[in-house]
């Protein structure tokens, strides 16, 4: 009996064996539901780097957890240097697990990997893939199974923010943490061609597992925008739909069903594509359904990677092209779009797969609420406005000067590749200067800032004192686009915005009331025209003439003794 049950215990020992494999990923070894820890993941890695010398791990710079950064690369010729890459082969990164409670990349990458470490599926010859297995640590490492309340699986995952709570999907132009600037390292040492970001998203119910975001055409620039537009996008939607998957451009429709039609979500730069598209990195979010299985959103996943990949290796050549051309629509003298608005004469129909929406009595609240019906879907024409238009331009400078004392500034800038030159001496330069007219500030806290917005100048020709040391950044550079939407204070996430530079809001000195009516009054004796504008204010404004108060202070801001630092953009352009 003993004998029999020794052979039995063979035989299931046996067939164990075959269905499990030393290669296996978490996600595999489980329901399909589940995933790996952090810790698993990089642990994975680390074992797919020490068995195939087509794969390295590498460490890079710490996140907010403490935890560094890595970075898993595939080349099939097994070259890890990137100055030699860069020469013959494409670049596509892949960054996962931003918000960590979304672990669907993290999953496909590690099935991507592995496969073409094996073989299962045809290396690219002129492709090389950069993984991020986990760029949100803080938020991995922090596992709960509630915080994506609606979400169908994975049964454990980790959450949102980072270990200083950030979402650091909203974080690439101001670099507020750690892992950002870690990030930005390994964007400017990799250079990639095409950038790949994993996400789930929420929102409106439909039929689709994989939604997408590419980075808005229009602002990428129109040499890479129309390639992207009218090439590489339909080819990758064809790709999907031969293996049967359908998709649709992310359903930016929050406030209605998306039958009535939507527009394409303008990632600015603070959002990861918004970010590497200043670079002319083609870039795409996948945003899988959250209310799809687990096992089918990493599937897609996979599968628009592939898509991706298959893509570049076939058009790498002519990609790295347009990126160089496009770089050379941005120059001197031109102008810049630095604020957007949708086109909305130019909206496309297109073919939506949705369920029927409408409204019932809630049985929690006193009001009406929405209700996606799945036993009526739909195929109908919606309205799809992808197309942006120009909403303010600039004249693009030649250069910008900036005071070396705002050094967190130029350190950011540094760190993004911009190169500048000390000025040697104290030198008087006639610039283009900004007074900043008027802006408004958020009443509460987003992303660890009150951030500005609507932000308008005032400008005038002058000449300005700068020191020994000062900094001149010329504009005829790699990261023009980046210089322009940081530096200009009217873009939407300039720096400015972000409040880099909130001191010069703030009046550092005043005056003593009664002293200051009579040096205001002999002002106005020897300006009589300031005198006369004066008594136009009180004619034209109500408010201003019943406040006394505040028709000292207009002498005292017209006056010679109004510091000039207050509200005095201290960033200056040289036109020529």
């Amino acid at each position: 009996m003993r004998f029999f049950t020794f052979l039995f215990l063979l035989f299931s020992i046996s067939v164990f064996a075959q269905k499990t494999n030393k290669y296996d990923t978490f996600f595999e070894k489980g329901n399909g539901n589940q995933t790996g820890t952090y810790q698993e993941t990089i642990a994975y890695y680390k074992l797919l780097a020490n068995d195939f010398p087509t794969i390295e791990m590498q460490k890079m710079g710490l996140t907010d957890s403490g935890e560094p950064l890595h970075i898993v690369i595939f080349n099939p010729e097994k070259q890890f240097d990137f100055e030699k890459i860069q020469k013959n082969k494409a670049v596509i990164l892949l960054n996962n697990g931003i918000h960590a409670g979304e672990p669907d990349g993290i999953d496909a990458s590690m099935q991507l990997l592995r496969d073409l470490a094996l073989g299962k599926i045809k290396a690219p010859k002129n492709t090389v893939i950069v993984c991020i297995p986990v760029y949100n640590i803080g938020g991995a490492l922090n596992r709960n199974s509630t915080t994506r309340t609606n979400q169908d699986g994975p049964e454990i995952y980790g959450f949102r923010g980072n270990a200083r709570n950030y979402d650091l999907n909203r974080d690439f132009i101001k670099s507020d943490t750690r892992n950002t600037k870690s990030f930005v390292e390994i964007f400017h040492k990799i250079n990639p061609d095409i950038f790949i970001d994993n996400h789930v998203s929420n929102g409106a119910d439909y039929q689709y597992k994989l939604t997408y975001i590419m980075t808005q055409h229009n602002k990428l620039g129109t040499v890479l925008g129309n390639f992207l537009n009218t090439e590489m996008m339909p080819t990758l939607i064809l790709d999907l739909q031969k293996k049967g998957i359908e998709t649709t451009p992310y359903v930016n429709a929050f406030a209605d069903t998306p039958d009535k039609g939507f527009a394409q979500f303008f990632e600015s730069p603070r959002y990861a594509t918004g970010y590497t598209s200043l670079f002319n990195t083609i870039g795409f979010v996948v945003e899988t359904h959250m209310l799809k299985k687990y096992a089918e959103r990493v599937k897609v996943t996979y599968e628009y990677i592939r898509a991706a990949i298959d893509f570049t290796d076939t058009n790498y050549s002519k990609i790295k092209q347009l990126r160089l051309k496009n770089e050379e629509q941005y120059k001197p003298q031109k102008s810049y779009t630095i604020k957007w608005e949708v086109d909305s004469t130019k909206a496309i129909p297109f073919n939506f797969l949705g369920y029927e929406g409408s409204y019932k009595k809630s049985d929690v609240t006193t009001g009406n609420r929405l209700f996606y019906d799945r036993t009526k879907p739909f195929k109908k024409d919606v309205s799809f406005r992808k197309e942006y238009k120009s909403a303010k331009e600039i004249i693009i400078p030649t250069a910008y000067v900036i005071p070396k004392g705002f050094w967190p500034v130029i350190d950011l800038l540094k760190s993004n590749g911009i190169q500048m030159e000390e000025i040697q001496k104290d030198t008087l330069i006639e610039v283009e200067s900004y007074k900043i007219a008027d802006f408004k500030t958020t009443n509460s806290a987003y992303e660890g800032h009150y951030s500005h917005s609507n932000t308008t100048t005032k400008s005038q020709i002058m000449k300005v004192a700068f020191a020994k040391g000062d900094y001149i950044i010329k504009i005829s550079q790699k990261g023009i686009k980046y210089l322009l939407e940081t530096l200009e204070p009217e873009a939407i996430d300039s720096f400015f915005n972000w409040n880099f530079f909130d001191t010069i809001l703030q009046q550092k000195e005043g005056y003593s009331e009664y002293v200051f009516e009579d040096t205001a009054s002999q002002i106005l004796k020897e300006n009589p025209k300031l005198k006369v504008e004066l008594e136009q204010k009180k004619q034209t404004d109500i408010n201003f003439a019943k406040s006394p108060r505040a028709q000292l202070d207009w002498v005292y801001k017209h006056s010679v003794y109004y510091e000039n630092a207050h509200l005095q953009y201290p960033v200056y352009r040289i036109l020529k």
